[in-house]
């Protein structure tokens, strides 16, 4: 346990990492924007700051998820379920779990819930 462990607070360790780049950036875009007196919503030049704050916002709710998912799958370990389908309680595949390791299903039962 102590390998997944370890792989869980290098995942988390990640993903604060990219959800504080991802607040600078967020940051970086509402401060040009004060500096600018652009019609952002009608440039043709490309993204509107808009659209940019929107997607920036959207990969910040997906890291915030991703972070509760770890600590679940930490808690899960500490509670000696990590591994074990939440649905059928089946074992979670050892390479599903190396590809995703906060998982909750088995590859059936997610499978069937998506």
């Amino acid at each position: 346990m102590d390998g997944i462990r370890r792989r869980l607070v290098a995942e988390r360790a990640a993903a604060r990492a990219r959800l504080e780049a991802l607040t600078g950036d967020h940051d970086a875009i509402v401060a040009a924007s004060l500096d600018t007196n652009a019609d952002d919503e009608h440039d043709p030049e490309g993204a509107t700051i808009a659209f940019e704050r929107s997607q920036i916002g959207a990969l910040v709710r997906q890291v915030r998820g991703h972070l509760v998912e770890l600590d679940a799958a930490a808690a899960r370990v500490e509670e000696g379920t990590y591994g074990v389908c939440e649905r059928c309680g089946s074992a979670i595949g050892d390479a599903q779990l190396e590809a995703l390791p906060a998982a909750r299903l088995c590859i059936r039962c997610a499978s069937s819930a998506a």
